[in-house]
């Protein structure tokens, strides 16, 4: 057997890594959906979320360079659902449109949906 045979080998085993379940279905908005389980390594519940799984949170959804922005200021899922639309847009320090985005699209939205689950 060459040594690239032998690469090759390697290379056909399977790989056990966690796989991140995204929805990556355009909504008509042209954010992307992010289905938010513990396959993806998050709680459930953003208010159990570390600074970090907001990052990934943020990572995932498509904000590749705004994710940073959480972890300068230290945003856990808390302070996250605490967040008003001039916190996002003014206080993150980000480009308006993505900002804009941020908030109408995923942080009102996780909002709105833990203050529905917690209401019962």
């Amino acid at each position: 057997m060459s040594l690239l045979e032998g690469v090759v080998a390697e290379v056909k085993e399977p790989c056990s890594l966690p796989m991140l379940s995204v929805d990556m279905e355009n909504k008509e908005n042209g954010s992307v959906g992010v289905k938010n389980s513990m396959e993806n390594g998050r709680p459930p519940d953003p208010a159990d979320w570390a600074v970090m799984d907001v990052v990934d949170y943020f990572r995932t959804a498509g904000f590749e360079e705004q994710a940073s922005a959480f972890q300068e200021q230290e945003i856990d899922g808390k302070s996250l659902l605490l967040m008003t639309r001039n916190d996002v847009l003014t206080g993150l320090q980000l480009k308006l449109g993505p900002a804009l985005k941020i908030y109408e699209y995923h942080v009102k939205p996780l909002q709105t949906k833990h203050l529905k689950n917690n209401s019962s």
